[in-house]
């Protein structure tokens, strides 16, 4: 038995207190939190208080002082990145130069230059080195058993014809991320924040790259950034084309195709549905309860563990969590908002 890793989470913010510490506390069996960082000192002590019940050695770090600390000490193997969007590729590039493995949230950068910019010094500074520190972005769509299952039974509608995603999502005054002033100030705002779960799903599910986009988007709700909407049509690299469409803010969340999946509640477990109506009449229907930021952080760990046991050789991270398929997440809905400011014109999707 080898001791569980220890790691520094950076953010105390909304999503660090109600899903990275309880869901790293279903899974403390794997993984010490030797600290979290703020910039401030009471953010940090208020995220610390909650962590401590369950990590009892969990220290407070916060300003420039608390970050050398956590960089300097070598007994942290790994951090979570948990920051404003517009910090986060600046930070974790300095983590991993400081040969620390890194989980990012997402999305992996703020724009596809930036994301470029990124993985370029990235490898400039490890290139082919055997056992160089894993950057991970951390998108649990990717993760969620729901859509690990859809992509498998995507296989027994037949040949792939038409893909709609629908997207009504809940941003208002009630919810906790409504006030989030980074998002407010991020190119694409909501759209992109929020976007790349979808992105991240759809492609997942079929199995294939998303070459071009045409897209229209509007401003409807003034108390959001622009855009809040957007239309588009996509076609994927075999030929097959879609639609994707997403509401910030509506009232009744729902992605919805021949392949049906749906947010909602079951005996009281928030999660989703997945309905399949094959070819042949028949229909499957399956719940599962959420679970995919727990499962994206056991990768991670595990990731982490092999890479401490393996030290100078080579060892293969789990792909799900690779910064280039966060950066191709982004790229799509990029290329979906470009076109949307042309009026619908046709743009081409950053490869990576």
């Amino acid at each position: 038995m080898t001791n569980p890793p220890r790691i520094a989470i950076l953010g105390a913010g909304i999503f660090v207190r109600t899903q990275y510490i309880p869901r790293l506390a279903e899974i403390s069996d794997l993984i010490v939190v030797k600290a979290i960082w703020s910039r401030t000192e009471e953010s940090a002590r208020g995220a610390v208080e909650i962590a401590h019940k369950i990590f009892p050695e969990v220290e407070g770090k916060w300003g420039e002082t608390g970050l050398d600390e956590i960089i300097q000490d070598d007994s942290i193997v790994a951090v979570a990145v948990v920051l404003a969007g517009q910090t986060q590729v600046e930070m974790s590039l300095k983590l991993l130069k400081a040969g620390k493995h890194v989980l990012q949230e997402k999305p992996a950068a703020a724009s596809i230059t930036e994301a470029e910019a990124a993985l370029s010094s990235y490898n400039s500074t490890f290139g082919t080195l055997s056992g160089k520190p894993i950057w991970a972005v951390a998108e649990n769509y990717r993760f969620e058993p729901a859509l690990v299952e859809s992509k498998k039974l995507v296989a027994e509608i037949g040949e792939m014809m038409s893909i709609q995603l629908i997207v009504e999502g809940s941003m208002n005054s009630s919810n906790p991320y409504f006030s989030s002033s980074w998002r407010r100030d991020f190119t694409g705002g909501f759209i992109l924040d929020m976007g790349v779960h979808f992105i991240a799903g759809l492609r997942m599910i079929v199995g294939c790259e998303i070459q071009s986009v045409s897209a229209f988007t509007s401003h409807v709700d003034l108390t959001l950034p622009p855009p809040d909407n957007i239309s588009s049509v996509f076609q994927l690299e075999n030929g097959c084309s879609g639609v994707f469409v997403m509401v910030v803010s509506s009232k009744s969340p729902k992605a919805c195709g021949t392949l049906q999946i749906e947010r909602g509640n079951k005996e009281g477990k928030h999660g989703y549905s997945v309905s399949l109506y094959a070819s042949d009449g028949q229909s499957k229907c399956f719940f599962f309860p959420f679970s995919g930021v727990t499962e994206e952080l056991k990768a991670f760990i595990s990731d982490v563990s092999q890479a401490n046991l393996k030290k100078g050789s080579g060892y293969e991270a789990e792909p799900r969590c690779s910064f280039v398929e966060g950066a191709r997440d982004v790229a799509v809905l990029e290329a979906m908002l470009e076109s949307g400011k042309r009026h619908g014109a046709l743009v081409q999707v950053t490869k990576f």
